[in-house]
């Protein structure tokens, strides 16, 4: 029997194996300062080189801006106390923005991990034409650019969270801004260096918001050892994002996730996408305030007063809450039979809201869910911390091709 071979790629020469092993060595200092301090010879143990080559590359990562090291470290055990290393905190950077139905938010995140510089508006988007709406978020995005600068970081590319299906930088529809087919991974970026002449082109990614949420709850929430969940956010629309085994499910076309349009009732509601009863007609937070009798108001004041009114324990807000919880977990138990996920993680407005939401959503739960493993309170249903926001996801991102190839985003040298 003739065997089929693969072909193999190009060997890797002696500058591709530093660059991935400098890319080693700086993730595994900002893991290890994470929970403690990183030394040289801790990081030798945990990335398997010698201590004399991580030595020499913690030498060129420190020159280039990523590491700085400071005080003495002592291990309780005999030799010389070794150097503690930390990801420098000036220098490269991530910027995440992330608009949204009602409002802009923009931040900063350094190699660390930590956000910086954070700045949100309160701006009703829907309606307004797609380019006045990312020209609006590339004013504040120059600003807080101005601002990290002040802080003496560099962010080296930015990322969109965007609401609806993106692919290819392009929004392909989002019902809710009244979007379809709009280049906004372009617009942003021109209208960015329009507001920044002569200080150079800043590369542009873009994402679904709920993907980004979810990563920023993958890498900075409260999750533990849990690697596989289902991400909701509650807006003005029902996002969700997939992450299997610590990795993003995007599906074959980038549009996985769109739990929102998951069809409760096909005689309900109209919806914007054109189908009707979807899930966001029921849980989403203009159904929801319609449901409390609550007003509609900007800066979130609306779902402020529905949070109030619950806890007042006003009638006709706590069984509006419950109803979305219901047709939440109805929804949700469909996807936990189909991809088996160790939790289901409820961000956005949703968080403030679980007293109410959870049970009811959990009882659907419970009653649906074939495996059995699912039970009341067994804490598989849970609130999102408050770092798994999407503006922190998108700006973490960028951190993560900084963290990969450190060697190609190091300060151009002044010679």
């Amino acid at each position: 029997m003739k065997s089929i071979l693969t072909p193999l790629g190009p060997k890797a020469d002696k500058d591709t194996v530093r660059r991935h092993n400098l890319s080693l060595v700086l993730r595994a200092v900002r893991d290890e300062g994470e929970s403690g301090e990183a030394t040289r010879a801790g990081v030798a143990a945990r990335v398997g080189l010698t201590r004399a080559a991580v030595s020499s590359l913690v030498e060129q990562l420190m020159d280039s801006g990523f590491l700085t090291e400071s005080g003495k470290t002592f291990s309780g055990q005999a030799g010389r106390p070794g150097t503690a290393l930390k990801v420098a905190r000036t220098g490269p950077a991530g910027l995440g923005v992330e608009i949204n139905i009602d409002y802009v938010s923009v931040c900063v995140v350094d190699l660390a991990g930590t956000g910086r510089v954070r700045q949100t508006e309160h701006l009703d988007n829907r309606g307004a034409p797609a380019g006045e709406v990312l020209a609006r978020a590339a004013a504040i995005a120059a600003r807080t650019l101005d601002s990290a600068r002040e802080q003496e970081l560099r962010p080296v590319g930015a990322a969109l969270a965007l609401p609806g299906l993106v692919s290819g930088g392009a929004v392909r529809q989002a019902p809710n801004l009244g979007w379809n087919e709009v280049p906004a991974q372009d617009l942003f970026a021109d209208a960015l260096a329009a507001l920044r002449p002569g200080q150079g082109v800043l590369p542009v990614a873009s994402e679904n918001e709920a993907n980004l949420a979810a990563l920023a709850e993958l890498w900075f929430g409260g999750l533990g050892d849990v690697r596989s969940f289902l991400y909701l956010t509650g807006e003005i629309g029902v996002g969700g994002a997939l992450v299997l085994g610590g990795e993003l499910l995007r599906g074959a076309h980038g549009f996985a996730g769109e739990i929102g349009h998951v069809v409760v009732d096909p005689e309900g509601p109209e919806c914007r996408c054109g189908s009707r009863g979807c899930l966001e007609q029921y849980a989403g937070q203009t159904a929801l305030l319609r449901a409390a009798g609550v007003e509609a108001a900007g800066g979130g004041a609306g779902v402020l007063e529905l949070e109030r009114r619950a806890r007042a324990g006003d009638r006709r807000a706590v069984a509006a809450i419950a109803e979305a919880g219901r047709m939440l977990g109805r929804v949700v138990s469909g996807a936990v039979n189909l991809v088996d996920p160790d939790a289901v993680v409820l961000g956005g407005i949703y968080r403030g809201l679980m007293p109410w939401l959870s049970p009811p959503a959990d009882e659907e739960l419970t009653g649906r869910v074939v495996s059995g493993l699912w039970s009341p309170g067994s804490g598989r249903l849970r609130a999102s911390s408050v770092a798994g926001d999407a503006a922190r996801g998108a700006a973490a991102l960028v951190v993560q091709d900084v963290l990969d190839d450190p060697v190609a985003y190091a300060e151009p040298s002044v010679g």
